[in-house]
């Protein structure tokens, strides 16, 4: 009973830990250049405009559920053809569900190649 209590408070933890150590870094480094008499811009001139991350994220979760639609009807015609229901379903449907999320990522980068 209680390694189910202390498991989320280990997880919560870890994940602070993580955040703490990336600013705290950051900050260090960030402090040290300024104090080497770098120029300040240095933190903001290698960031380029990108599309806005719902965009992103719609494109996506459209082509995610779309691909995973036609999946399952790609699935039941091969059920019909044939092939076993427990393999068609699910081969189908992770096939599909990433083509779409490759798909996802090449039209992304092309919005980002817009957007600048």
């Amino acid at each position: 009973m209680g390694s189910e209590v202390i498991i989320i408070p280990i997880i919560f933890g870890v994940l602070f830990a993580i955040a703490y150590l990336y600013f705290s870094t950051r900050n260090k480094e960030r402090l040290a250049l300024i104090e080497k008499g770098a120029d300040a811009s240095i933190f903001v001139k290698g960031r380029r405009r990108a599309a806005p991350i719902w965009k992103i994220l719609l494109l996506n979760l459209a082509l995610l559920l779309a691909a995973t639609g036609i999946a399952i009807f790609v699935g039941s015609f091969l059920t019909t053809m044939g092939v076993d229901e427990d393999v068609a379903y699910p081969g189908t449907i992770f096939l599909l569900a990433g083509v779409g999320l490759f798909v996802g990522y090449i039209m992304t980068k092309r919005l980002d190649k817009e957007e600048d």
